[in-house]
């Protein structure tokens, strides 16, 4: 399955989800067996970690489907990266989406931690703010606010992510010029559950 091809997959699968038409429900059952000694996902998602964005039910997807990495505001640190390059190289996905979501919690902190220097953080928690921090700084210094801020403040993280990834990896670089791979930028709704594909359609 080509990128494009994978694409039009999750769109319809999300069209799916959002009409309560979801056909994966009792599918596990069925596909465990087959999937005991080899898989083959057809995309891979980037997708954030909070508990109200599950890539395979966001997108109607079923066991075996979606190699997902999930992890707070979606950013790309090393492991991320590697991950994806395995995927990729591996099991031959053609499609690498970055899914961010709206009300990022991730993003608020990170805007507060711009606002509010001194507010006093865990290494951790400040990992994944300064990684997001670059893609929301110049935002924040305009002096948006609000939920505008916020809804702006994803968007660049996604793009930044997607960024990183078509021009941090040698290997997806080339897997991109030679085979196809296509990386694109995502928002989930949490009003809705639609998915907009806004970043990256074209390489």
């Amino acid at each position: 399955m080509n990128a494009q091809e994978s694409l039009e997959r999750l769109q319809a699968g999300n069209r799916r989800f959002i009409a309560s038409q979801n056909e994966q429900q009792n599918s596990a059952a069925d596909k465990r067996a087959t999937l005991v000694t080899r898989q083959k996902p057809f995309a891979i998602i980037l997708g954030c970690s909070d508990s109200r964005v599950p890539a395979e039910l966001v997108f109607d997807q079923g066991l075996g489907d979606l190699f997902v990495i999930r992890v707070a505001g979606n950013i790309v640190a090393p492991s991320q990266v590697g991950s994806i390059e395995f995927a990729a190289e591996r099991f031959g996905s053609r499609l690498v989406v970055v899914l961010g979501h709206s009300g990022c919690g991730a993003i608020s902190a990170t805007i507060e931690t711009l606002q509010q220097p001194d507010v006093v953080q865990s290494r951790g928690i400040r990992s994944i703010v300064d990684r997001i921090r670059p893609s929301v700084e110049t935002l924040v210094e305009t002096g948006m606010k609000g939920d505008e801020l916020i809804h702006y403040s994803v968007r660049a993280n996604i793009r930044a992510s997607v960024n990183h990834l078509k021009h941090g990896s040698e290997l997806l670089e080339q897997l991109i010029l030679k085979q196809g791979l296509m990386v694109v930028g995502a928002e989930y709704s949490l009003e809705t559950g639609e998915v907009d594909f806004f970043d990256g359609l074209l390489n």
